[in-house]
């Protein structure tokens, strides 16, 4: 896959109403090569694989283009070698809201206790239903990019986060 990316970010509340709604969920682990124009991500996601580029955003963190093709797991593991500043582990939750599905990241080790969704659109106006869980919009904010989270992970700055949010 490659094209266009546009998604929007959101933390979620406290509690497990995003597990009771999911219809599926899957563990991640994923990890990123150096790269000074581009964000290299290296993938697994149970037992399939991903490699990933992913050009920077040009409007506030909507939209970047974005690079996608499947790896083996092997390949994966070796990749993930590479990779500088440990590794992002997570669980990923799938809910469905309208025509959308919701990806919602529960996070693990240093990052444990954030909670986020994101949420594919086909144009950055396209209207959305968001589920009752779904809190304040952070897309574009730094913080919350897995790639930034394994440098200033969440258990340093946790506190700026509302706290029905952590």
């Amino acid at each position: 896959m490659s094209g266009l990316e546009i998604e929007r970010k959101f933390l979620v509340r406290k509690g497990d109403a995003y597990k009771r709604a999911a219809f599926a969920s899957s563990h991640i682990q994923q990890g990123y090569i150096r790269c000074e124009n581009a964000t290299v991500r290296i993938r697994l996601r149970d037992d399939k694989a991903f490699l990933t580029i992913k050009g920077h955003s040009m409007d506030g963190g909507l939209s970047r283009y974005e690079f996608e093709k499947e790896i083996t797991p092997t390949e994966a593991s070796n990749l993930l070698k590479l990779c500088s500043g440990g590794l992002i582990d997570k669980r990923r939750w799938l809910v469905k809201s309208g025509s959308h599905t919701f990806e919602v990241d529960e996070f693990f080790g240093d990052n444990a206790g954030l909670v986020m969704a994101e949420v594919e659109l086909e144009n950055p106006q396209e209207p959305f239903e968001k589920p009752d869980f779904i809190g304040p919009e952070v897309t574009g904010d730094y913080h919350f990019y897995n790639k930034q989270m394994l440098v200033s992970p969440y258990s340093e700055w946790k506190s700026i986060v509302p706290e029905e949010y952590r």
